[in-house]
């Protein structure tokens, strides 16, 4: 009988240590992982000066005449995407580039909880 229950209580804990390791870990990584939430005032608030662009209907900017889409409606992961990789730098534009490096994660976040709550 002992043979036996040393080789439960060794597959019990090589089944075991894995799974307690992991969930001690995977707290931390999910917390660095895990996108912003974001809050649709904080995001309201944030936005009052995108409606000078965005707001208005068949809007042209001046560089070079580029036609400023509609943004209100817009996916919540499209806009974070999207702010995100102007304030990367990746995507180009100068002065979205210029208002994105403003924001932090959080406010990101935010106007993009604001702007996908609203209808298109």
């Amino acid at each position: 009988m002992r043979p036996l229950t040393i080789a439960a209580l060794a597959l019990t804990t090589a089944f075991a240590t894995p799974a307690l390791a992991q969930d001690t870990a995977a707290p931390a990584a999910a917390a660095a992982a895990a996108p912003a939430t974001g809050d649709i005032e904080k995001g309201r608030l944030l936005t009052y000066t995108c409606q000078g662009c965005h707001g208005v209907e068949g809007y042209k900017n001046a560089y070079p005449n580029y036609h400023v889409p509609k943004i209100g409606g817009q996916s919540s992961v499209y806009l974070v995407n999207a702010l995100t990789a102007y304030q990367q730098g990746t995507r180009a534009h100068p002065t979205m580039q210029a208002q994105a490096e403003s924001f932090s994660d959080q406010d990101i976040a935010d106007i993009a909880a604001f702007l996908s709550s609203l209808s298109k």
